[in-house]
């Protein structure tokens, strides 16, 4: 009885935080919207408070959706949900991303990038807190919204950097993504400590990434509101419907899909691969962390090297070929060397292809709007593509019981990025 106590407190408390803080944000926006009326810090300092405001917003974009894995079993067995609902819960972010991306670039044209990607943060702070409840729907309404809070960020600013730092295109976009992979990696590894060891449990563990999107939001007005003023913006005519007669914007897109096919996959399913060679749960899942963490560097330094070059081929060559040397020693079962190496070498992978998708999309694209577009396009049919790959992989395995037909399975969606990839990195426009 007191448990139900404090849990329908515990749902009232986050429900009317929600509420309030919604209100009070919308408020603090409208009164600084009132006060603005030119900008009062040198362009150097604002540019820095920019530059932190795109950290703590890319700090934002994993967070909410890593954290949840490592501890998907205990979330199911507290709520006593099926494997099927666990599993659809995790994919739920995917899906909202898909069908959100579209829209992303719709609400900037309305209003801003900036306004827009505060919007994003301010849902993805509602949807963190409702989800943390203890409400079976609410947990799946607050996923949603979440997922609807990202896609949009995640659209925008590959917009926002194209517009604000056009010839730093690729410095910027390795900041970011560099910044998104260290917290994605954090959350991974600090989850299930967060829930049992320091005695939090699932809702609070997972309510705590929340701090995170409250500094974000903070910064982000503060920079709102010391930034240039801008005039009244003129609405443009948008121009998915030439992009998606491009072939360049479908080489880009079908790129972004099928590396995020890729890293989901095998963030799915690698330490799965790992327990059936013979390494424990604990090792596999430290493989896993590894992973993510020796990508690090290629997730810097890729689109920078890339925004230094007008063909961007050799970058692709080169981590497409570490992607299907990394899957073809893991095809063959290996020792914990072997091993080693084939996941060093699926990391760069990884982390180079996602931070050059990104990068395509301001290199690719004449203005910010396009990048937009762009971003929309290919995020939407990229995160189809990411939603069914696990499935499908999995479904795989379960037909042939065996590893090995799945990562050959993989090794030819590598093959096919790699291809797209090529065809994207040439120094060609979308339109």
């Amino acid at each position: 009885m007191l448990f139900y106590y404090n849990a329908k407190s515990i749902d009232s408390f986050l429900l009317i935080l929600a509420y309030s803080v919604c209100q009070l944000l919308m408020k603090t926006l409208k009164k600084g919207e009132k006060m603005k009326t030119k900008s009062h810090v040198t362009k150097k300092h604002y540019t820095l408070l920019f530059i932190i405001g795109i950290i703590l917003l890319a700090f934002n974009l994993r967070p909410a959706i890593t954290s949840v894995g490592p501890i998907i079993g205990i979330i199911r067995e507290d709520l006593s949900i099926s494997n099927w609902s666990a599993g659809f819960l995790t994919s739920l972010p995917l899906i909202a991303f898909a069908f959100m991306s579209p829209i992303a670039p719709r609400i900037a044209n309305r209003t801003s990038n900036e306004r827009a990607l505060l919007y994003g943060l301010i849902t993805l702070l509602i949807g963190i807190w409702i989800r943390s409840t203890t409400s079976i729907l609410l947990l799946f309404v607050g996923t949603i919204l979440i997922g609807i809070g990202i896609a949009v960020i995640n659209v925008i600013l590959p917009s926002l950097i194209k517009s604000n730092f056009p010839e730093k295109i690729g410095l910027m976009t390795g900041v970011y993504t560099t910044s998104m992979s260290i917290f994605a990696a954090l959350a991974s590894g600090l989850s299930v400590p967060l829930t049992t060891t320091s005695g939090l449990g699932w809702k609070w563990s997972l309510a705590s990434w929340s701090i995170l999107t409250i500094i974000g939001i903070t910064v982000w007005l503060v920079t709102m509101n010391k930034g240039p003023l801008k005039e009244d913006r003129e609405l443009y005519e948008p121009s998915t419907v030439q992009l998606l007669r491009s072939p360049v914007a479908w080489q880009v897109t079908l790129f972004m899909g099928l590396q995020s096919f890729l890293f989901y996959v095998t963030i799915s399913w690698l330490a799965e691969i790992l327990i059936s060679n013979g390494f424990s749960g604990a090792v596999a899942g430290w493989y896993v962390a590894y992973m993510q963490f020796i990508s690090l560097p290629a997730t810097f330094f890729t689109p920078v090297i890339a925004g230094k070059l007008k063909n961007q081929q050799p970058v692709v060559a080169v981590f497409g070929l570490s992607g299907l040397i990394g899957y073809s020693i893991l095809y063959f079962e290996p020792d914990i060397i072997g091993s080693t190496i084939a996941i060093t070498l699926i990391g760069i992978m990884l982390g180079a292809s996602i931070s050059l998708a990104l990068a395509l999309l301001g290199l690719r694209t004449s203005n910010s709007r396009q990048a937009a577009e762009l971003s929309g396009m290919s995020q939407s049919f990229g995160y189809l593509l990411a939603s069914v790959g696990p499935i499908v992989i999995g479904l795989i395995f379960d037909i042939t019981n065996h590893w090995q037909p799945s990562i050959m399975t993989i090794l030819v969606v590598t093959l096919i990025m790699t291809g797209f990839g090529l065809g994207a990195s040439r120094n060609k426009k979308v339109l």
